[in-house]
């Protein structure tokens, strides 16, 4: 028989990381995971941006950066910068403020694209554990046919509902990119 709790947990970490690879698309309002991914050389060290400053949202369209070392605060903005977020840090010494931009028609498509290519890689994921469950399946010999059919129906209702997860999931972004 399959294990159907560990496909689960596989096809649920597929959401997860789909989830939090949604987070760093902006949707035209500040949010801190756009930081996530930026490394800041620190003292010879590449270091988290997140390891070094407070990071807070004053108003809905800009984020605060300050930092816990203030000599600190030149290698953030730069990488910043180097991260090539498409948005400009101001440094007025004490803290870096990063005013998130109006996003563009234009901007906006892209970003439906890129999430719904992050959904699509969601998907062939999804397909991979399935593909793997199948084999094992198929190989199993101390199953009966009824069995390995059995087991087959739900891996497939399986994907059916992490698919359908992953669709809801991308609609839900696409709606959050799209309006104004």
């Amino acid at each position: 028989m399959i294990d159907e709790t560990e496909i689960k947990n596989k096809m649920s970490k597929v959401v997860e990381t789909l989830e939090s690879r949604y987070t760093t698309i902006r949707a035209g309002r500040a949010n801190p995971n756009i930081l996530h991914g930026v490394m800041v050389d620190y003292y010879g060290t590449l270091t988290p941006i997140q390891s070094l400053a407070t990071i807070s949202i004053p108003e809905a369209r800009v984020l605060a950066i300050k930092p816990f070392d203030k000599g600190s605060l030149k290698n953030i903005e730069k990488a910043i910068y180097e991260a090539n977020l498409g948005i400009a840090p101001t440094n007025n010494g004490e803290v870096i403020m990063l005013t998130i931009p109006e996003l563009t028609g234009d901007t906006r498509r892209e970003y439906v694209r890129q999430a719904s290519q992050m959904a699509e890689e969601a998907k062939i994921a999804l397909r991979n554990i399935r593909q793997d469950e199948n084999n094992k399946i198929k190989k199993d010999e101390e199953l009966r046919e009824d069995e390995r059919d059995m087991c087959l129906e739900i891996v497939q209702e399986l994907i059916e509902k992490y698919n359908k997860i992953v669709e809801d999931k991308f609609k839900e972004k696409e709606t959050e990119l799209t309006s104004i």
